[in-house]
């Protein structure tokens, strides 16, 4: 007898990446046959392509969404446009119970060809406000999850739910030891974990080396700083530990550190809240973004969550300052992160997409 299939897709960030990944372990659990639509040379190929041996994994010529001027504006649509007619053969074909979107540019063309097909869609939003691409694709959607209570402002109240967050059950099993040997640290020191992203800061990898002297006084760093981006000459300094992008071993990383520096990604910021990490948020600027970031960093501020430095300020900012404010505030931020709601299981939330399948006989 054939397996039912579920079709996934998102992409562009390791956030329109990462609650999929969470998901895919229990739609396998249930039987089903997955796939994922995505881009040639997106992180998602990386992440699902080359690490989701249960999935298989389509690729369609996508165009991007931009809010510049570019001359690419006017050959992107008919990159979509192909990437809609490549998605719709794949639909077609695979006849699939539900798709469900993450978002990213990838995940239009996938959208609007299952809407074609009449394949039941349901989107998810991380963000305070939804993204370009989900705005687009909300229309030929059954349902949209959000993560934030305040997006419901944003979307048709007829058919969104409050989720909440989805968290990768993985990263509960982190192990302090093991990362301590992982990043050649003792732990004698407050440990601080820097994450600028999936492609890396390097603003904020300027600011950390710059200021790294003082910071090594009180602090051990673990930091992240993006493909490309490490600098060989800090390798062998004590108390410091570079990594491009860390996957299978992230969450013995966090399980080390005492404290988080991040960018202000809705999917990871709330798995730092669930693991309880005292964190310093430092989002993207609204000049490089549509100011999503900032929306989410200063929503996390106003709970009692987090501090934020905005990323104008980062160049005139002594992080070892930065760092020991977030030090004072630990006890603080521990005891609200304390009294949060607990997040969506995977298999919960799966629960709740599957209740928009459409079942073929």
């Amino acid at each position: 007898m054939k397996r039912p299939i579920v079709l996934l897709t998102g992409g562009g960030t390791a956030g329109h990446v990462s609650v999929n990944e969470a998901l895919i372990p229990v739609f396998s659990e249930l039987g089903y046959e997955i796939h994922y639509i995505g881009s040639e040379d997106g992180i998602e190929k990386e992440l699902i392509a080359d690490g989701q041996p249960d999935v298989t994994y389509h690729t369609i010529k996508s165009g991007k969404f931009r809010r510049y001027f570019s001359v690419k504006n006017i050959t992107d649509p008919f990159k979509v446009s192909f990437a809609v007619l490549q998605a719709y053969a794949i639909i077609r074909k695979l006849k699939p119970e539900i798709l469900f979107s993450k978002g990213g540019f990838v995940s239009v063309p996938v959208v609007l060809a299952a809407k074609l097909t009449r394949t039941p869609v349901v989107i998810h939003e991380s963000d305070v406000t939804p993204g370009l691409a989900n705005k687009l694709a909300l229309p030929f959607s059954k349902h949209i999850f959000t993560v934030f209570e305040e997006t419901l402002k944003y979307v048709p109240v007829e058919k969104a739910t409050c989720s909440g967050a989805i968290i990768r059950p993985e990263l509960f099993d982190g192990k302090r030891q093991l990362g301590l040997q992982l990043a050649g640290l003792s732990g004698d020191k407050p440990i601080v974990i820097v994450m600028g992203g999936s492609q890396g800061s390097i603003l904020l990898n300027n600011a950390v080396r710059s200021d790294l002297t003082t910071i090594l006084e009180k602090y051990d760093v673990i930091h992240l700083c993006g493909k490309g981006h490490i600098d060989e000459s800090y390798n062998a300094i004590n108390g410091y530990k570079q990594f491009e992008y860390v996957k299978e071993d992230l969450q013995h990383l966090l399980a080390a550190a005492d404290f988080a520096v991040s960018r202000a990604g809705s999917n990871f910021i709330f798995e730092l809240l669930a693991l309880q990490k005292p964190m310093l948020l430092i989002p993207l600027s609204a000049e490089k973004s549509r100011g999503d970031q900032i929306l989410n960093a200063n929503y996390f501020k106003k709970l009692g969550f987090a501090s934020v430095l905005l990323e104008e300020q980062l160049e005139d900012t002594v992080l070892s300052t930065e760092f020991q404010s977030l030090s004072n505030q630990k006890e603080q931020l521990l005891m609200n992160m304390k009294n949060t709601e607990s997040p969506k299981t995977p298999n919960e939330m799966v629960e709740l997409i599957m209740k928009y399948r459409h079942r073929f006989n």
